[in-house]
């Protein structure tokens, strides 16, 4: 019984330093995780500082160019006013002055137009607009980007169309080029993070990055992911250009979730590990302990063999001398004995043969054998159900009543000689149970399993290894079972046989 408790005692103590590395690791790693999350952070916020100032830039820009706009038609508002001077001036020194202001336009593409919209001239044409004459088609779609600006002279209306400078048209497409890449720059500065920019109201996705499985066009779809991310990090605000004030949401990137559940996936992976060890080399044990078990009888029957041959000679010469016929009788069944004993020995590790056979007759045959050899205090009760009636189950005969012995002498023990041992045997529809019972000193239930365990036992001078050997001759002979039915500390235990009629 010591080597058990010393054996469970290393399993506790093995199973908390295990549990202790585990707890130290998974806190360590959490530990980790919590400072790469916050770096993330960090990053994330500096990230959405410098996108808010540069969308600041961009503003600026927009508005710059605004004015750049407004200053446009201001000068092309001048230069038709110099047009209109021109029409009515009365001096040459005024016609110059104001021809001179005309020229000085050398970047806004003007076109002057009669009220019958024929082409009076243009400034800053592009070649495919030199020789139009009528103010129509395409030359008028490019030119009625802005509304024309009136000149009236003498009861006459005439119209002074203009489109952006040339400068101011490549500066143009460079901010909206700026503006349209704006976005698609928030995404790919996100370095691995997942992210999703979204409208004022949160719900409408303006752009997003690093996101699997995300459906733009499902609401619902859209609705969980951004829940997702608001639950795991507050979203941080910003300002773009054309969008107004717009929120990023963003999750751990996938290298934090990998630095997160690692730890608890190499667990399992070594747990498992560890689990599929243990069980090859429990099975590994298990075969050693059976060739043991198999050398040990194979060799204690051939030992058994010389003396009983020796035995069974000096009995025939006793015979020969006129001994007492009762004393030859005793002996002669003591050397039966032996030779059934050896027989069961010799049996061990090799294929047992199963006879149908009346469980009964075996059970009351070896009870008989054992009430002539125990205490006169220790009695049998032998149970069939149902009663005179031959139940019939395959086994081998020779090794089923050792397995009763043995149990028995266990049941004997535990009473101290002094007690009943009953035995009830009934049939079930595919087995056949038996079950001894004692009203001996009971086993803790903790114990249930160990009983049957070789080395096993309570008696100062015991070998353990009765009730282990019966279960091996029950479970890997018989193809039946053999286990504690129940026990109470004082009050007795009951061991149950359970056999199949049919194997």
């Amino acid at each position: 019984m010591e080597i058990y408790r010393r054996k469970q005692r290393w399993k506790l103590i093995l199973l908390g330093i295990a549990a202790a590395i585990v707890i130290a690791s998974l806190w360590y790693t959490d530990i980790i995780v919590k400072q790469i999350s916050i770096d993330e952070r960090q990053k994330v916020s500096l990230w959405a500082d410098a996108i808010q100032k540069r969308a600041t830039l961009v503003k600026y820009m927009e508005n710059f160019f605004e004015k750049i706009k407004d200053e446009e038609r201001k000068r092309v508002e001048i230069w038709a006013e110099a047009t209109r001077r021109i029409l009515v001036a009365r001096t040459e020194e005024e016609l110059t002055f104001y021809v001179n202001i005309i020229e000085s336009n050398t970047n806004i593409p003007v076109l002057h137009v009669d009220d019958e919209d024929d082409i009076i001239t243009g400034r800053n044409l592009e070649s495919r607009f030199e020789d139009a004459e009528v103010f129509e088609g395409e030359i008028k779609e490019v030119f009625s980007q802005y509304p024309p600006i009136s000149i009236k002279y003498n009861g006459v209306t005439e119209y002074l169309y203009y489109r952006d400078s040339r400068l101011f048209t490549e500066l143009r497409s460079v901010l909206e080029d700026l503006i349209d890449s704006f976005i698609e720059e928030i995404v790919i500065s996100s370095a691995n993070v997942p992210v999703i920019v979204t409208d004022s109201t949160k719900t409408k996705i303006i752009a997003h990055g690093n996101v699997d499985k995300l459906q733009p066009d499902d609401s619902y779809s859209v609705k969980q992911t951004i829940a997702s991310m608001r639950d795991k990090n507050p979203p941080i605000s910003i300002d773009l250009p054309t969008h107004g004030t717009c929120h990023v949401f963003y999750t751990n990137s996938f290298l934090l979730t990998q630095l997160k559940y690692y730890p608890i996936a190499q667990f399992l992976v070594i747990g498992i590990f560890l689990f599929v060890s243990y069980v090859l080399f429990s099975m590994a044990r298990d075969a050693e302990q059976n060739q043991v078990w198999v050398g040990m009888s194979k060799e204690t029957a051939h030992q058994l063999g010389t003396p009983l041959s020796s035995l069974m000679a000096w009995l025939e010469m006793i015979k020969l001398k006129g001994t007492d016929e009762n004393t030859v009788n005793e002996m002669q069944n003591d050397i039966k004995r032996l030779v059934n004993i050896t027989e069961r020995f010799s049996k061990i590790g090799s294929p047992p043969l199963l006879i149908k056979s009346d469980l009964v007759s075996i059970v009351n045959q070896a009870v008989g054998y054992l009430k002539k050899r125990l205490s006169k205090n220790t009695r049998f009760i032998v149970n069939a159900v149902p009663e005179n009636k031959n139940i019939e189950v395959p086994v081998n005969p020779n090794l089923f009543e050792w397995v009763i012995e043995n149990i028995c002498k266990n049941a004997v023990d535990a009473m101290g000689g002094n007690g009943a041992i009953t035995i009830d045997i009934s049939e079930q529809k595919k087995y056949v149970i038996v079950d001894i019972t004692d009203s001996g000193k009971g086993i803790p239930k903790s114990k249930f399993s160990n009983v049957f365990k070789p080395g096993f036992t309570s008696k100062k001078h015991g070998w353990g290894l009765g009730l282990s050997l019966s279960k091996r001759i029950i479970e890997n002979y018989h193809k039946g079972r053999l286990f504690v039915k129940r026990s109470q500390v004082n009050k007795g235990t009951t061991f149950r046989i359970m056999l199949k009629k049919d194997v």
